[in-house]
């Protein structure tokens, strides 16, 4: 092999990984700026839910894992645990909503320390534009009606939509979409009724507080 030859493929060589290095390092530093602007996202639509003025904790600094497919339906889920002067304030629980019209829905559900809801969000979902999507709150503020509500307010046999003898509205031309969200919903409720002392317990140890 001629000695041109060898000063060539070191030049590509040299070339080579100094082109994968500053790859690796854009990619890096993309990844980074991609998880904080995914963190930041989900911040916003925490302190919709959640107003920063009820908590003085980071709700994003101990999430806690739970196992609870049939109250949840998912395999896993985050909960999200708001304090006020080291008392519990309120939960945030993503849950999934398996049997939307066209497949599972997304969606945050906070609850404060009495039960009451805070407030509901969908975050992911692919119900029909100009019918299911309306439970997007960009779309109608159908999702608002959730706000204040509780498992006695209205009595747990009324969390139904009106179209099956309950207390919720439905949408024209998409009655669906509706049920499961209330449905999904209503899950949520009973699971933090019947969870709560627990998981707040769990936090607790997590964050290395003392109750």
């Amino acid at each position: 092999m001629s000695r041109n030859v060898l000063v060539s493929a070191l030049i590509l060589g040299v070339f080579g990984f100094i082109g994968a290095t500053l790859v690796a390092v854009t990619e890096f530093g993309t990844h980074e700026r991609i998880l904080e602007n995914e963190r930041q996202a989900l911040l916003r639509q925490l302190y919709e839910i959640v107003p920063q003025e009820r908590i003085d904790n980071d709700l994003l600094a101990y999430p806690l894992t739970v196992t609870a497919r049939d109250e949840l339906g998912q395999e896993s889920s985050l909960v999200y645990v708001g304090e006020k002067a080291d008392q519990l304030s309120a939960m945030v629980f993503e849950a999934t909503v398996p049997d939307g019209y066209s497949g599972p829905i997304r969606i945050l559900v906070g609850v404060d320390s009495n039960g009451v809801l805070l407030g509901t969000r969908v975050i992911a979902h692919k119900e029909t534009p100009g019918l299911g999507d309306k439970i997007e709150k960009e779309k109608s503020d159908w999702i608002l009606d959730f706000t204040g509500k509780s498992l006695t307010d209205p009595k747990l046999d009324r969390w139904k939509v009106k179209k099956d003898g309950g207390d919720f509205d439905q949408f024209t031309g998409a009655t669906v979409t509706p049920r499961s969200v209330v449905k999904g919903v209503r899950r949520v409720l009973l699971y933090f009724d019947q969870q709560q002392d627990a998981l707040y317990k769990e936090y607790l140890e997590k964050a290395k507080i003392k109750p």
